[in-house]
């Protein structure tokens, strides 16, 4: 009876053992790259509350144009430009609707400046915080104060009427996934997607991935990936937008989309074709690549895009070189999160008659 107990026993333990390797391979198994993202993608929809943090950063930038070299406004606009970066970091919820941000502007060069602007939405609401910048000065009453617009005026004041539907945050997601299904689905895995190393893709501190996923175009591909853009692509987001439910958040007519179905469906093929072979000419693409990490619960948590390209022409001797790189990252997907600025109270609000008449009594408005 005891060898008995003691085999049942063995047999329980190794039951267990392969159930908790089944679930443990199963959390960490490794899709097809381009299925991996085509479901990242959905699950994005399905986050309902993040803290995010944004960086956007212009790497390299160099112009050679004849006709302005050696004029320092240029000069002083590539140096400023040069590595300027913005940043975005927020937090957002679903349930009830409330979104807070902090955008930072940073340039570079002799006019170095950096711009920091909150901004706190709600469903019906924006508050954007007057910053101080000092190029441009606004009056001391109102810097510090969150101007509020309300979504509903400022629709009737331009003529339309403002529908809530607009912000069914759950049918923009919706709308959002079916865009990104339809894109994805016309690349071809072997030329657009890859694998990448997770130890090789430089995550940032506090990305737990179980995947990395690369989504590239190169000079070979650029024309193709154009084409499938245009003639593929763009028809079934057209399609998509044309869907009932969609309209209202949208705010399409039917004539709208009866110009954008016409617009997709005319394209002169001879025409496009020969732009495409002309592109090639003057736009050499060293890199662009769109590394997505995917964490155990198949959530999208960093993303980077790196974009370097070459313009040159031929016939002026005109070039631009240009890098570029952007990344954004999520944390605390689907928990509590906790604002820090939270909704403005009244004392720190002006509505934007309070805001006009102290910039005209500036004089600067």
């Amino acid at each position: 009876e005891k060898i008995l107990m003691n085999k049942k026993f063995a047999a329980i333990m190794l039951t267990l053992l392969l159930t908790v390797t089944v679930v443990l391979s199963g959390c960490a198994k490794k899709e097809e790259p381009k299925a991996a993202m085509t479901n990242a993608a959905t699950n994005a929809m399905k986050m309902t509350s993040y803290e995010m943090k944004s960086k956007f950063v212009i790497e390299d930038l160099q112009v050679n144009i004849p006709a302005v070299e050696g004029d320092p406004s240029v000069t002083q606009a590539m140096t400023m430009l040069k590595n300027a970066e913005v940043t975005l970091d927020g937090i957002y919820q679903a349930e009830p609707m409330q979104t807070e941000m902090n955008m930072g502007i940073n340039l570079k060069g002799d006019m170095a400046m950096s711009i920091n602007i909150d901004m706190v939405m709600t469903n019906e609401k924006i508050y954007i915080k007057v910053p101080s910048i000092p190029m441009l000065p606004f009056p001391e009453d109102v810097v510090g104060k969150y101007l509020v617009m309300d979504m509903k005026e400022l629709a009737e004041q331009s003529g339309e009427t403002f529908s809530p539907e607009s912000l069914d945050t759950e049918k923009s997601q919706k709308f959002v996934n079916e865009i990104l299904e339809a894109l994805l689905s016309e690349y071809d895995q072997a030329k657009y997607f890859k694998d990448i190393n997770v130890k090789d893709a430089a995550l940032p501190e506090g990305v737990d991935a179980k995947q990395v996923v690369q989504f590239f175009v190169t000079n070979d591909t650029l024309n193709e990936a154009l084409d499938i853009l245009v003639n593929k692509v763009a028809p079934k987001v057209v399609d998509i937008a044309a869907k009932d439910e969609y309209r209202e958040l949208l705010g399409l007519t039917q004539e709208d989309i009866d110009a954008a179905k016409a617009e997709v469906s005319a394209v002169n093929q001879d025409e496009f074709k020969a732009g495409l072979d002309e592109m090639q000419k003057y736009l050499k693409i060293n890199t662009f690549n769109i590394n997505t990490a995917i964490d155990k619960k198949d959530f999208p948590a960093y993303q980077d895009v790196v974009l370097n390209v070459d313009f040159n022409d031929p016939e002026t001797n005109e070039n631009v070189k240009l890098a570029v790189k952007g990344s954004t990252q999520y944390n605390n997907i689907n928990g509590k999160q906790e604002f820090k600025i939270g909704i403005p109270k009244d004392a720190d609000v002006i509505t934007m008659e309070q805001f006009e008449e102290s910039m005209s009594q500036m004089g600067t408005y």
